[in-house]
């Protein structure tokens, strides 16, 4: 009963803290019914702005206001060339510009210049987090006690024993796995134990051993094969190994090359579209200054009162003047509509240079990372080629299946697959493990005696372990059999499926990549015939005005001929200008579409340097050891994870081999426009401000071999193929 009461007593303080708990709370819901929830959530819902350690931009940036229409200041004109405006974007490209929007709406989705290197140094995916699980793992703890208690033991004697303890644990331990599947541990533990007991030979003594011992699956999670797959965590579905590791960072580094790709080809779009902008605008001034001229002489006929200055005749060439004086200000400024930019109808780019000068030369300015205005207009200095281009078609076709990252990425892709699928079968398998121990004891009153003042074999356990007088071992098998596999069969059909999947997304992704270089081919050979269709019919514009100007001024042809054909003139000269930037397009859009266009433009993706003690490293393990051995890092079925790297030329334009047959469609099309005679009917518009070398920046990650000039006389299969010689051969290991 004593105990009964006592144990009542014991609650009573805590049924008195139940009780003011309960008070504060009533209180606080008593305060909370008071004051209504409004105060809570209009701080809750406030817009606040973070606090970041960096600058979005400097202040300096973007001081001057863009020109525009109501600018009085004449600008400096900036020439630049096509391959330095390349050279310079991508010196100065962290983060990969495009056109459309998506750095606003998406930002987790442009590629940058860190991603490959966040790819490689993942530690949830990445190689080297893959590689750490087989790393050697050192672990040790030490515990001490103090134990005080009552036993109830009467065997020495009767009674109640009190027990008091001191205990001291320590342990320590090296653990790897290794890439067969096997772990190995090797541990050292210390035993300190000093009771009361009366059976003790030692108030305290040591136990101390060291203990080895190994884990062997032998059936599931065997091999290197698999643990270079799936990794060490022998879950199925959950394969993050060095293998899988390495192919998501070529898959990352395919994506990479992709993000340098478009950011080239919109470049070189922004570039056409600037030069168009410019001819546009010239065509423009110059039909705006011939109706001014007309309507001037109208309207001194007008105002002397004499024939051919009626008011309606006056009134219609006003009106022809302000018409063409519009244009010319929609050519100067533009509008902020979609201009020719990447998958806007063709995967480079269909031409649609709509945007006028400033408009365009901004685009460029943003591609490039140019502030919006620095008091100087960007203008282009190379010319759009004339010459006839053609591409071997069997070369091409065979060329863009092998070269296009796109395609590379998902190959990438269905090889993961593949290696998914083949570890997956290794979970169907029973686990059968042998295990293994080897341990030397040691038992003594001292842990260590150096004065080596010894009573007997137990003086010190450290000597009684050397000694050698005790060792265990212990070897065995453990079976784990999960009667079936339900989750096993269930991982090899989602990998087979996986696989399936990858391999059908690869097949039409071929398919859709042929017919998107059938469609950059056709499209080359309609914008080259169309360029000579419009320099035909450009000429026959320029004599029909010629011949009407005669006849009006001969009192012979009216004046609605007269404003009729000054229209016909402008609108030709801007279609033919407009088809040589079509042109110039589409020959960029045929590399697009092969997958070559960073060699078109001179652009070389390089890995950057690893630091000196590696090198040092690698070229003492080779004196040492020789060269390392090929290992088969997947199967016997499927050894190879890549072909290797393709070999990039170092010249811009390349030869076919000589046993591709060389075409030309020549023969087939009109006679080629002369620029010569061009130039001298017509004025061309060219720069008159020498070309400014454009600065770099420290980091320039492209190698630029040069991009062809206009003028020189291009041979029509300079720019047919890229040779494929430097392709490794089908057997060939990487």
């Amino acid at each position: 009963m004593s105990i009964f009461f006592r144990s009542q007593l014991a609650l009573i303080p805590l049924c008195l803290l139940a009780v003011l708990a309960g008070c504060r709370s009533r209180r606080d819901c008593t305060f909370k019914a008071t004051v209504s929830d409004d105060c809570y959530r209009a701080v809750a819902t406030e817009i606040e702005y973070p606090v970041t350690q960096c600058s979005s931009m400097s202040e300096d940036w973007a001081t001057l206001e863009p020109l525009s229409l109501t600018s009085t200041e004449q600008p400096d004109y900036w020439d630049v060339k096509l391959e330095n405006v390349v050279q310079m974007a991508l010196s100065q490209s962290k983060v990969f510009r495009d056109l459309g929007g998506v750095l606003l709406r998406a930002p987790a989705t442009v590629e940058t210049y860190w991603d490959p290197a966040i790819r490689e140094t993942d530690p949830r995916f990445g190689v080297d987090a893959a590689l750490s699980a087989f790393d050697a793992q050192f672990s040790t703890s030490i515990y001490g006690e103090k134990n005080d208690r009552a036993l109830n033991n009467e065997f020495f004697g009767g009674g109640t024993r009190l027990l008091n303890q001191d205990a001291i644990v320590f342990q320590s331990q090296i653990a790897k796995q290794a890439v067969t599947g096997t772990k190995f541990a090797f541990r050292h533990n210390i035993d300190y134990d000093a009771n009361n007991a009366p059976s003790n030979l030692f108030p305290s003594a040591w136990n101390v051993n060291f203990e080895t011992e190994f884990r062997h699956p032998l059936l599931q999670g065997n091999g290197m094969e698999y643990n270079r797959i799936a990794g060490p965590t022998n879950i199925p579905g959950l394969y993050n190994g060095v293998l899988i590791a390495r192919v998501n960072t070529d898959i990352e580094l395919a994506e990479f090359e992709i993000g340098v790709r478009d950011l080239v080809s919109n470049i070189e779009n922004a570039y056409w579209d600037l030069y168009y902008a410019y001819r546009d605008l010239e065509t423009k001034v110059a039909a705006r200054d011939a109706a001014l001229e007309t309507w001037r002489r109208i309207h001194a006929l007008y105002e002397s009162g004499r024939r051919g200055g009626e008011a309606e005749k006056e009134a219609q060439a006003r009106e022809q003047f302000f018409r063409f004086q519009e244009e010319v200000q929609n050519a100067l400024s533009g509008l902020l509509i979609d201009g020719t930019r990447t998958d806007n109808g063709s995967g480079g780019g269909t031409f649609r240079g709509n945007g006028g000068v400033q408009v365009a030369e901004r685009r460029l300015r943003r591609l490039i990372g140019l502030p919006p205005s620095d008091g100087r207009l960007l203008r282009p200095a190379d010319e759009p080629l004339t010459a006839p281009v053609d591409f071997d078609w069997t070369e091409s076709t065979r060329e863009a299946v092998l070269r296009r990252a796109e395609l590379r990425r998902q190959r990438f892709e269905t090889r993961r697959f593949e290696l998914e699928s083949i570890a997956s079968r290794n979970h169907l398998l029973p686990q059968l493990d042998t295990v293994g121990r080897y341990r030397w004891r040691g038992f003594g009153n001292d842990l260590l005696d150096p004065d080596n003042n010894g009573v007997g074999p137990f003086d010190n356990a450290y000597n009684n372990l050397t000694g050698g007088d005790f060792q265990e071992w212990q070897l065995g098998v453990e079976l784990n059999v999960p009667l079936g596999y339900r989750r096993g069969y269930a991982a090899v059909k989602n990998a087979e499926l996986q696989l399936c999947r990858a391999r059908a997304l690869l097949r039409e992704q071929e398919h859709q990549v042929l017919h998107n270089l059938a469609g950059a081919v056709a499209e080359l050979k309609r914008a080259y015939v169309v360029s000579q269709t419009t320099f035909n019919r450009l000429d026959a514009a320029r004599q029909q005005l010629a011949a009407v100007q005669a006849a009006f001024n001969a009192d012979k042809a009216p004046l609605d001929l007269l404003l009729e054909a000054q229209r016909q003139l402008a609108n030709s000269e801007t279609r033919y200008f407009r088809s040589l930037a079509e042109y110039a397009v589409a020959v960029k859009n045929v590399h697009y579409a092969k997958g070559t266009l960073l060699d078109y433009d001179g652009v070389y993706l390089s890995e950057g340097g690893w630091p000196m003690a590696a090198y040092q490293d690698a070229a003492v393990r080779e004196s040492l050891r020789g060269r390392p051995r090929e290992i088969n890092y997947a199967s016997s079925f499927a050894p190879r994870v890549a072909y290797g790297p393709y070999e990039q030329r170092i010249d811009s334009v390349h030869q076919l081999p000589a046993s591709t047959e060389e075409k030309s469609f020549e023969s087939e099309l009109p006679p080629e426009p002369n620029p010569a005679d061009l130039q001298t009917s017509v004025p061309i518009w060219k720069p008159n401000v020498a070309a400014e070398p454009i600065p770099t920046g420290p980091e320039n990650g492209a190698t630029l071999a040069g991009h062809s000039e206009p003028d020189a006389q291009v041979d029509p299969v300079s720019f047919s193929e890229v040779t494929m010689q430097s392709l490794p051969e089908v057997g060939e290991q990487h």
